[in-house]
């Protein structure tokens, strides 16, 4: 997937959803009840139990959302995470050789970074997005709003503190789209298996973006 494609995607998306999924059958759950909610840009953890197997799984299974992952740190696991089949990759970091990498096979990455200076360092790796994380840490949606000026033409993609409360705000102050875990999925519901809970999380969701 071109690096074009992604941003036609974000755009139209405007929310990812981060699965870091404890057991692969919960994590297969966790990804169509999203789905079954309208969201279809999902992203599974490296650090998710048997990770490269349940991309696998719901590329079959989810037809029409794109897979991708995220916590990926070293080379090795990101051309693992390729041949696994991860439409998209996340990285809590800015790291080169991952970069080119991922360039060289097409995939767009979206490295983490946070200030300034690393924000522009990564995007002129060629990436085609910039991943702000821990985006709560440092003012959440005024810090986004305050990048528009300097930074307006980097598509900016914060995590760490997105919620459905402020999720539209992050959009409206400049970010192309935001990435939800925590919020979409919390504790209690995924000890009680309550699925249906979940797909509406993910429609109200949709529904507050559109």
């Amino acid at each position: 997937m071109s690096n074009q494609v992604w941003l036609s995607q974000l755009q139209q998306n405007r929310a990812i959803a981060v699965i870091r999924a404890p057991k692969i059958a919960w994590g297969e759950k966790m990804a169509s009840s999203v789905a079954a909610g309208g969201m279809q840009l999902i992203e599974i953890t490296w650090n998710s139990d048997r990770a490269a197997d349940l991309i696998s799984l719901l590329r079959a299974e989810l037809p029409n959302c794109i897979i991708g992952t995220g916590t990926l740190f070293n080379v090795q696991q990101l051309k693992d995470a390729i041949a696994a089949g991860a439409q998209f990759l996340f990285t809590p970091h800015t790291d080169s050789e991952m970069i080119k990498a991922a360039i060289a096979k097409d995939v767009p990455i979206i490295p983490g970074a946070l200030t300034p200076t690393e924000i522009v360092t990564a995007w002129n790796q060629g990436v085609s997005s910039v991943k702000v994380f821990p985006v709560q840490s440092v003012g959440g949606t005024s810090y986004i709003q305050s990048l528009q000026a300097p930074l307006g033409h980097i598509p900016l993609i914060p995590t760490g503190g997105v919620t459905l409360e402020n999720a539209k705000d992050f959009l409206r102050f400049g970010a192309v789209a935001v990435g939800l875990s925590g919020e979409l999925f919390p504790k209690k519901w995924l000890l009680e298996e309550n699925w249906g809970a979940i797909a509406l999380q993910a429609k109200k969701l949709i529904r507050t973006l559109n």
